[in-house]
C-alpha cells in the first residue's frame, strides 16, 4: 500500500503540472501572514526579494531538508533571497503548538531564517497565499507533500514550483534563483 501511494504521490508531483493563466489580481507582496512567534508579517516588506515558499513539518521523510534550507538561506541572503519556512499539519505530520516547531528547528537544524506559524496549505481552509498561488498557477501551485517549494520572483509571482523531492540546493533551484536575483 505504502508504494502505491509513493507511485502515486511522485506521479501527481511530475507529471500532472497544470499551469493556469496567471492574472495576478494581486501579486505575493499584498498578503500578510503570521510568523511562528505570532507578529503579523507584511509581504510587503519583501518587495524586490525573490522569495522560497517551503511548507514544512517536523515528522516528515523529508524535514533533513531544513539544513538545506539554512545554508540557502545563509548563502543567499545577502543578494535577496527570503527563504519562508511555512510548519503545516496538511499532511498530519507537524507538531501541535508553534513553540515546539520553533524550538524543534532551532535545536535540530539552527534555523535562523524566517518561520510563519502552523498554516494549512491545501484545500478549503489554506491560506490565501496558497489559495493565491493555485489560481494564478494551477494544481502545480498545490503542495502534494510536505516540503514543496513555491519561488517567487522580485515582481511578487510564481516563477517555479518544485517537488518536496527536489533538494533546495540542487542544481535547478539554485540555477533559477541566480537567475532571477
Amino acid at each position: 500500500m505504502k508504494k502505491l501511494i509513493l507511485i502515486s504521490l511522485i506521479f501527481n508531483m511530475f507529471f500532472l503540472k497544470n499551469i493556469a493563466s496567471a492574472n495576478y489580481d494581486k501579486i505575493f507582496f499584498d498578503f500578510k501572514i503570521a510568523s511562528i512567534t505570532g507578529e503579523t508579517i507584511n509581504l510587503s516588506d519583501y518587495k524586490n526579494k525573490v522569495i522560497l515558499v517551503v511548507n514544512t513539518a517536523s515528522y516528515c521523510g523529508f524535514t533533513n531538508q531544513y539544513s538545506d534550507l539554512q545554508k540557502l538561506w545563509d548563502k543567499y541572503k545577502s543578494k535577496g533571497l527570503i527563504v519562508l519556512g511555512v510548519p503545516s499539519n496538511s499532511f498530519n505530520q507537524e507538531k501541535k503548538s508553534n513553540s515546539d516547531v520553533k524550538n524543534f528547528c532551532e535545536v535540530n537544524f539552527d534555523i535562523n531564517f524566517p518561520m510563519m506559524s502552523i498554516t494549512n496549505v491545501k484545500g478549503e481552509d489554506a491560506h490565501d497565499i496558497y489559495k493565491w498561488a493555485r489560481e494564478n498557477y494551477g494544481k502545480s501551485a498545490i503542495p502534494k507533500w510536505n516540503f514543496y517549494k513555491i519561488l517567487i520572483n522580485k515582481n511578487g509571482k510564481i516563477e517555479e514550483t518544485y517537488s518536496s523531492l527536489t533538494k533546495p540546493m540542487s542544481n535547478k533551484i539554485i540555477k533559477k534563483i541566480e537567475e532571477i536575483l
